[in-house]
């Protein structure tokens, strides 16, 4: 009931472009305003740089930059934005010395991310951080007129989902490269079903460099050729593979202790969303001020979205969009896996895993409109507006300082 009251508001803003664009402006506009504020409206507050980080890398840090001095429960000073931001310093100097006091092993494989900035940093670093900020905003609006493309007449009127997602919208509140990869991928499967391969593979590649989770789309794309025995197809998946391989064996021999399967390490079936759950209890039991349980509880929503999630590429005719159910699956696998210290202890960490989901979603639903879709893209949206409550009214300020 709620959906169909819903619909006329989606096939208006289908109908206008231009606000929906504009509506995306603003509500990431008001996120990143929202930010700046409490650390008097400097925009490199977002890379979220910890002061411990910064010291060790100090010739490469901006003079003015918003450092963390960390607290409890952040899991150490400053957030994954600052690794993005120093890895991109040396490229853009021309060479490859990892930063300081970051461990290279899961990190320096995501080079694609640092690449992108890098191209703005020969400017210099306030001029990098400005490439953050670039990337996501400008290969989000790009990738949603792609996406856009895709989809048919039934389908276009949801893809304002696509620009107005949550999980986007997190990524980009901390400047990290979900949203960045999420992009590149929309993009690259667009040239993909369009069969110019040539751009597929580099866009595929890079989006695999800027995050590992862009297999969780390339992978189903990979099967559902081999299933209908489409040999060029094959091929052509298959080669998203070889600049990503040959980075992994330059980080090999770069990094003597680096292994691939390090990643595996947070790899703990459902350890995450059970300690979750015995954390809130501890909380409601002890009794604490509404601010803490609201933080504790702002991932509830997306603890329900995981069911939800897990539910839904069963629905519907099974058979249409396999490959986008799979990928679907591999994503909820993502979150479902996921640990409680490094993930679902943090708001941001669990909900930006969702990011994908969405280009995914709308795939399948241009596949098969009759999959339970309704309470995902409800709670999709009723998560937009917690999210903005957060930002806005929740989140507190923490200790930092400028510069040096």
């Amino acid at each position: 009931m709620v959906f169909k009251r819903l619909l006329p508001i989606f096939l208006f803003f289908n109908s206008k472009q231009w606000l929906t664009v504009l509506s995306f402006f603003l509500i990431w506009g008001i996120s990143a305003l929202g930010y700046w504020k409490k650390y008097e409206w400097n925009p490199s507050s977002m890379v979220n740089f910890g002061y411990e980080f910064a010291l060790q890398n100090q010739t490469e840090t901006p003079e003015k930059a918003v450092l963390f001095k960390g607290e409890k429960g952040d899991l150490g000073a400053g957030y994954d934005g600052q690794i993005f931001y120093y890895f991109s310093r040396p490229l853009s100097e021309f060479n490859l010395n990892w930063p300081k006091g970051f461990d290279e092993s899961y990190r320096a494989p995501r080079i694609g991310y640092p690449l992108l900035i890098a191209l703005f940093g020969f400017l210099g670093k306030s001029a990098a951080i400005f490439g953050m900020y670039f990337w996501n905003i400008v290969l989000t609006i790009i990738s949603y007129f792609y996406l856009r493309r895709l989809l048919n007449e039934d389908t276009k009127p949801f893809a304002i989902l696509y620009l107005l997602s949550p999980f986007a919208l997190g990524s980009y509140y901390v400047l990290v490269s979900d949203t960045v990869m999420v992009s590149i991928l929309v993009i690259a499967y667009y040239y993909y079903v369009k069969e110019n391969y040539f751009p597929f593979i580099l866009l595929s590649s890079l989006a695999i460099l800027t995050k590992e989770p862009a297999l969780f789309l390339l992978f189903p794309l990979g099967l559902a050729a081999l299933f209908r025995k489409d040999w060029k197809r094959i091929f052509v998946v298959g080669s998203v593979l070889i600049i990503p391989v040959c980075w992994h064996l330059y980080l090999a021999y770069r990094f003597p202790n680096w292994r691939p399967g390090r990643l595996t390490d947070f790899i703990l079936p459902f350890e995450g969303l059970i300690s979750y759950m015995e954390s809130i209890w501890r909380q409601v039991a002890s009794g604490t001020n509404w601010k803490d349980l609201a933080r504790l509880f702002s991932r509830f929503p997306l603890l329900i979205l995981f069911f939800l999630g897990l539910f839904l590429p069963f629905t519907g005719q099974v058979r249409k969009g396999w490959e986008f159910r799979i990928s679907f699956l591999l994503v909820m696998f993502m979150v479902g896996t996921a640990g409680y210290y490094h993930f679902w202890s943090v708001y941001e960490n669990v909900s930006r895993m969702f990011t994908l989901s969405i280009p995914v979603l709308l795939l399948l639903m241009n596949e098969d409109k009759t999959i339970r879709k309704q309470e995902y893209i409800l709670f999709t949206l009723f998560i937009l507006v917690l999210f903005l409550v957060k930002v806005l009214l929740i989140s507190k300020q923490l200790g930092y300082q400028i510069g040096f």
